[in-house]
């Protein structure tokens, strides 16, 4: 298949929706604006995407989930504004523009964020947008991602991350930022399309150990990026790793170990596929793009 045919048509689907569901202008218009601005600023949609190739592989058609799927991006893009801002991460550029705080100032990219998480779980809790699921695999899926976003996951992870600044980097500690603050979102992304269809625990599990692997693959992938990607292909800073003495895998185990690291883990991602009867070629051809990216 031509997985970046796929990848192009998905995200387009995804980034329709946010013109839909925000289009209308509320008050006051900055918040909207500030929404917008981070959303719209480009990206894979990586997560969405999982999400729709989950739903596909136990049988669905992805267009009966598209705002479900483009709800994870709300919760994604709302961690990366807060990631950005000075009293985490500090950065000025996010996928080659300007980050929020940078153009709307701290306060309203603080609360663009808390909004855009508001409101991924009004979506996720509407079973009107997606009446072709039923309302109870909605409610499974939409704990899910809950659960992968806050104290449990992705906050975690985050926290963790800040507090090891400066630390000899250590395999435990390192395990549990990666496995949190990326990882989760990623297997929740694709457990949840899942879960949406109603698929069996066979599938859903087997589906799970996909994600969280993939989302281990990718993280380890974003280390090396920032040791070797370029400023202008990344859309971030180079280097703001070492900078910050961030605990990484390059760090930890050197670039070399770290490229076989991420070929172990697609390798797992991939081989977790063979317990799903149905068609999972974009969600194995996906993983193997993952590997290749340079941004």
């Amino acid at each position: 298949m031509d997985i970046k045919s796929y990848l192009a048509d998905r995200k387009n689907a995804v980034e329709a929706f946010f013109g839909e569901y925000f289009g209308k202008a509320g008050r006051p218009a900055v918040l909207r604006e500030a929404m917008l601005y981070s959303l719209n600023a480009g990206g894979k949609r990586i997560r969405p995407v999982l999400c729709l190739a989950s739903y596909e592989a136990c049988g669905g058609n992805g267009k009966e989930i598209i705002p479900y799927a483009a709800a994870l991006e709300f919760i994604h893009t709302y961690s990366l504004i807060h990631d950005d801002l000075p009293a985490m991460d500090d950065d000025d550029l996010r996928r080659g523009k300007p980050t929020s705080h940078k153009v709307y100032g701290e306060a309203v990219a603080i609360l663009a964020g808390d909004a855009l998480l508001s409101e991924a779980f009004v979506v996720l809790t509407n079973p009107l947008l997606g009446p072709a699921v039923r309302p109870d695999n909605l409610f499974r899926a939409a704990g899910e991602i809950a659960r992968a976003s806050g104290c449990s996951g992705m906050v975690a992870g985050q926290v963790q991350d800040i507090l090891s600044e400066n630390s000899e980097p250590d395999e435990d500690t390192l395990q549990f930022i990666h496995r949190h603050k990326t990882a989760a979102l990623l297997r929740a992304s694709a457990t949840a399309g899942a879960l949406l269809h109603g698929g069996s625990t066979e599938i859903v599990d087997a589906i799970d150990r996909y994600g969280q692997s993939l989302g281990l693959a990718f993280q380890v992938i974003d280390d090396i990026l920032d040791v070797e990607g370029d400023t202008a292909v990344i859309g971030k800073p180079a280097g703001s790793d070492e900078k910050k003495k961030k605990m990484t895998y390059p760090r930890m185990y050197g670039l070399d170990r770290s490229r076989e690291i991420a070929r172990t883990f697609v390798a797992d991602a991939v081989a977790a596929l063979d317990a799903i009867p149905l068609s999972v070629e974009p969600l194995r051809e996906l993983a193997f793009h993952l590997l290749g990216r340079s941004h």
